[in-house]
């Protein structure tokens, strides 16, 4: 599942800064400047409205908008067509073409750029705060406190693959190694990825040794029964209180299982992998227009080709419980990094090559609100396919999907930079910022 919008580019504390203060990036790991106050004391001098990393907002705006393309699967689904694309509906003709393209060029993608912009945003708000108070530990862990309760009840009370529970454990963990070196934060980073997928593959490799029974059983999980099926499509169709029980089950699936075996592994090494990007100016701009058209090249050839073999790999096993999800999964597991770097590199080297053309403005607004938009794709979708709305779930097919997709995206693109003119923050950035520093923050510019 993809998905977090979580800020990874707040620059500032705001005992920093005085209320009105505008705080946009451009160098590549801004530090607060020493002011003496009436007292003598030192503090941290507010930062300027050009001081603000807009390359990271661009990165985090164009990944908040991707992981909708993924993630309407599961809003408009049943649970099990997100992993085994034979599980639910047709995927002939266009809509085999939808799918092809929602998880070979998006998938798991997007996930990883936020994952990594994560880290830079702990090293980024930690290496402040430190300069200035000479501590982190307290706003830090209030912080992921806070984005911990926001997605335990955005997964409880409206969609079950919410992400931002995850995000907040792995943040309670990899702030211990945020001063690491880069030679320690790339090979950890790595390893910790790695033993999510050597997990993956001990579990295809035992099967042999669970029992029929066993086998059998998780084969009905992967290929849902038609009486399966029509009790998920009438508890989503139904009323909300009738979603309660499904959806509860499954986040808390996601929450413990998932997040063992799977979560905190993937998402905290690529939070380490990106600290150490972050560091090399790479998520900044900070490179070379030559090392970002490299990055680009090399990055998405080599990924979109691993998970196009992936694909066809599948195909010719016929997606079976047995392949399709332990050793099937791997292609687009080890893909993905490679994509999403390739993405990153032509983000980077367009945002360097058009700079005077300002296109990457309304991306950089919804990226300034990132939290706020991710849960507005949960509120809309929700509504439209869940039954305390309109009900449609698991009528429409792919094809339809990425038109619902485009007209949310649009409406996004359209409101952000909008909002964004007027006030400091979304306002679900402004209500996490207010409760982490349990002070009300500065709302209008």
């Amino acid at each position: 599942m993809n998905a977090s919008p979580v800020d990874a580019n707040d620059p500032h504390d705001p005992h920093d800064e005085p209320a009105g203060a505008d705080q946009e990036v451009v160098d590549a790991i801004p530090v607060d400047q020493p002011t003496t106050t009436d007292d003598g004391q030192q503090t941290a001098a507010p930062v300027s409205s050009v001081e603000r990393i807009v390359a990271i907002d661009v990165l985090r705006g164009y990944a908040v908008l991707g992981i909708l393309v993924v993630n309407i699967q599961a809003f408009a689904l049943p649970s099990m067509a997100y992993m085994n694309p034979y599980a639910y509906g047709d995927l002939t003709g266009v809509n085999y073409l939808v799918w092809w393209f929602t998880h070979v060029i998006c998938d798991q993608k997007f996930m990883t750029i936020f994952s990594m912009l994560f880290g830079a945003g702990i090293v980024l708000m930690t290496s402040r705060s430190e300069a200035r108070t000479g501590r982190s530990a307290g706003v830090h862990y209030r912080r992921m406190g806070w984005l911990i309760l926001m997605g335990f009840l955005h997964a409880h009370l409206l969609w079950y693959a919410d992400i931002l529970y995850m995000y907040g454990v792995c943040g309670l963990l990899v702030w211990l190694l945020r001063k690491q070196t880069i030679a320690v934060l790339f090979p950890l980073g790595l390893s910790m990825i790695a033993v999510a997928s050597i997990i993956m593959v001990l579990g295809g490799l035992s099967m042999p040794y669970w029992g029929e029974p066993a086998v059998q059983e998780f084969a009905e999980v992967w290929s849902p029964s038609a009486e399966t099926l029509q009790e998920e499509l009438d508890a989503y169709r139904g009323a909300w209180w009738r979603q309660v029980l499904p959806r509860s089950t499954a986040a808390l699936g996601m929450q413990t299982f998932m997040l063992m075996i799977w979560g905190v592994w993937r998402a905290g090494g690529l939070m380490l992998i990106g600290m150490g990007l972050y560091r090399l100016g790479i998520l900044q701009a900070a490179r070379s227009r030559t090392f970002y058209a490299t990055l680009a090249v090399v990055g998405l050839a080599a990924g979109i080709t691993v998970s196009a073999y992936g694909v066809h790999w599948n195909d010719q096993r016929g997606w079976t419980v047995e392949t399709g999800f332990f050793f099937g999964s791997q292609w687009n597991y080890w893909g993905s990094l490679l994509t999403a770097m390739g993405m990153v590199g032509a983000l980077m080297f367009l945002y360097l090559c058009s700079a005077n053309l300002r296109w990457y403005k309304p991306l950089a607004a919804v990226g300034q609100m990132a939290l706020t938009n991710y849960l507005v794709q949960t509120v809309v979708c929700t509504t439209i396919f869940y039954g305390h709305g309109f009900g449609y779930f698991g009528y429409l097919q792919r094809w339809q999907l990425a038109l619902v997709v485009i007209t949310v995206l649009a409406i996004q693109v359209v409101y952000s930079p909008i909002w964004m003119s007027r006030f400091r923050y979304g306002p679900v950035e402004w209500l996490w910022r207010s409760l982490t520093y349990w002070k009300r923050q500065p709302m209008m510019r």
